[in-house]
């Protein structure tokens, strides 16, 4: 059983996975092409998708197996993602601002 750190992670990978593939126009991607960039074994993809579509952050497509077919970020998932991108940025320009000490 993947413990929560790892479920954590993982849910996380996939969403900044989605929402690379947004920022590059491409705004579903396959199950199989999601799996092969994160190396996540099939039961983990699925239990993370699974999360994230009950948050409504992803839409998936699924196949016979519960496995994701297709999967991209939904309108929820994508104001998520600007909003860390955005947190983010202004954590690095604060740190860039502070004086020298």
């Amino acid at each position: 059983m993947t413990r929560l750190r790892e479920r954590k992670n993982n849910r996380e990978a996939v969403l900044r996975s989605l929402y690379g593939a947004v920022e590059r126009n491409r705004p579903e991607v396959s199950g199989s092409v999601l799996r092969a960039e994160l190396g996540l074994p099939d039961e983990d993809l699925s239990a993370a998708c699974s999360y994230l579509a009950d948050e409504g952050l992803i839409s998936v497509d699924w196949t016979s197996h519960r496995t994701p077919a297709a999967v991209s970020l939904t309108h929820e998932g994508i104001r998520l993602m600007e909003e860390l991108e955005e947190e983010q940025g202004e954590h690095g320009r604060a740190e860039k601002t502070e004086p020298d000490g």
